[in-house]
């Protein structure tokens, strides 16, 4: 017997039902999760929905970017080499890598809503045990627990892609960017003022906030129908479908919900099927490459700003001959961030959403495909352009543009990734391509500021480089999803 949900005051306030699998009486006329959710159309819902899913962006950019403002500060206190400094955001990478396959998994088999409050918790939980790090190696080690924590934080994606109609998807996706977009600036601004005042410490324990209070509307929004749906608990999926078509002021379609049961769901081997196996492997390539140039873009602003790195220069900045500090003879790099950096890093990365409305268009109008393949591969002209010897103004006009090329390549890559799979292991395709997204953002470091430092021209042509093989393999991808229903099984 299935159990009802109780109705709470909130619209859509859903516990979880589970019901034993019913199969409607023959002759009955019968509607898809797909039918049902282009009938109720676009609402009051959506918007809740966009609004509590889309701020687990701001999360999530305020862990990611936290690496770019602290390090530092923590190459000071701990006397860091180059090198190290660079495998503190690596094993962040590798945390999210390694977690993000786990939780991709567990999602599919378990539930997008649970994995996404546990992913919540477990990096609320680690970032603030990362302030109290009474040494480099314990920070490496948190942070890179606190990176498998955000790895899931993607599930709210999956939620919003899985109840959004068809025409919506395209719009309502890419708008997520300004979520990430605010907790980028959120935490810069933040740094400029608890840095130099109370410290990077304070500044870890202020950015795990927003974690937090998000784990407290969680129980607003509902475990997807499609999910449910997909494990044959009906009754569950109508009655989210029904509230859902409640809230919006719209009628579910007439009949009975039914849809064949996936018994076997996030399973590996389901990506290599061979309708899938060369989407996946392409996938797979301009994930590496979109997140080796996102953080590159990053981590090379930082060195940009900390070291002076212009004009193919790699010579340190030049010393007052009267200042015999520790400072100047640490044989470390140490020199923190005054205000005109913080600044410059704050006008770049406005960047992220100024692409946004030309980026939703191609979207729609030009497809996936070719919208990602031609920000790609501007993406590569704008590393080589990095390279021209300019003004400051000119170089953070570069720095501008590289960042909304590259946000732009997230959030098509993002939908495309989304829209490809079908329910059966869309949560597991999202999963393994971030893993493999974060191979190319461990490796970033290295190359923005290690090699930056030994050879600029060097490293930015290999930025350049993956970028164009990225914009070939988008181009060249086997299935094009605009206007696309979303698939649920093989």
């Amino acid at each position: 017997m299935a159990t009802a949900p109780k109705e709470a005051d909130n619209a859509i306030g859903l516990e979880e039902i589970h019901t034993e699998k019913q199969e409607p009486p023959k002759g009955h006329r019968t509607f898809t999760v797909e039918e049902a959710v282009e009938t109720i159309g676009f609402g009051k819902f959506h918007i809740v929905l966009f609004l509590i899913m889309g701020s687990t962006g701001v999360a999530e950019a305020m862990e990611i970017m936290l690496i770019a403002v602290v390090s530092p500060l923590i190459r000071c206190e701990w006397q860091l080499q180059d090198w190290q400094v660079a495998l503190v955001t690596t094993m962040v990478f590798f945390g999210y890598m390694v977690f993000s396959i786990v939780l991709g998994l567990l999602a599919d088999r378990y539930g997008r809503w649970k994995i996404l409050l546990l992913s919540f918790l477990w990096a609320a939980y680690f970032s603030l045990l990362t302030s109290f790090a009474p040494s480099y190696i314990w920070f490496v080690f948190l942070r890179a627990m606190v990176g498998g924590g955000v790895s899931g934080h993607a599930q709210g994606l999956i939620i919003k892609t899985e109840f959004l109609p068809t025409k919506y998807r395209g719009y309502m996706l890419p708008l997520s960017q300004v979520f990430w977009l605010a907790g980028s600036l959120l935490i810069i601004g933040l740094a400029s003022v608890v840095n130099p005042t109370i410290g990077w410490r304070w500044l870890i324990r202020i950015a795990s906030i927003p974690g937090i209070l998000l784990i407290l509307v969680f129980k607003f929004i509902p475990e997807s129908a499609r999910y449910n749906i997909s494990t044959g608990n009906i009754a569950a999926a109508t009655a989210t479908l029904q509230k859902i078509a409640k809230m919006n002021g719209a009628v579910m379609p007439e009949g009975v919900l039914r849809e064949p049961t996936k018994e076997r769901r996030g399973r590996f081997k389901d990506l290599m099927h061979h309708k899938y196996l060369r989407t996946t492997l392409q996938i797979w390539i301009i994930w590496l490459g979109i997140a080796f140039a996102y953080y590159g873009v990053i981590l090379a602003s930082t060195e940009l700003l900390e070291r002076d790195l212009v004009c193919g220069s790699a010579a340190p900045t030049v010393q007052d001959p009267g200042d015999d500090s520790e400072e100047s003879r640490s044989p470390c790099h140490c020199h923190l961030f005054g205000p005109a950096a913080y600044q410059t890093m704050i006008i770049s990365t406005v960047g992220e959403i100024a692409l946004n409305p030309l980026n939703i268009l191609g979207i729609n109008f030009l497809g996936r495909r070719l919208s990602l393949s031609i920000t790609m591969g501007c993406t590569a002209l704008f590393f080589l352009l990095l390279n021209i010897c300019t003004s400051s103004t000119g170089m953070i006009g570069f720095l501008f543009m590289l960042r909304a090329l590259v946000s732009a390549n997230f959030n098509t890559i993002y939908i495309y990734t989304a829209e490809v799979y079908p329910t059966t292991m869309r949560a597991l395709g999202m999963g393994t391509s971030g893993s493999l997204c974060r191979v190319g953002a461990m490796v970033a470091p290295f190359i923005s500021q290690v090699l930056m430092s030994a050879s600029f021209i060097g490293a930015l042509c290999l930025f350049a480089a993956v970028c164009i093989v990225c914009a070939i393999s988008a181009f060249t991808l086997p299935i094009e999803t605009k206007g696309r229903a979303l698939q649920v099984c093989i």
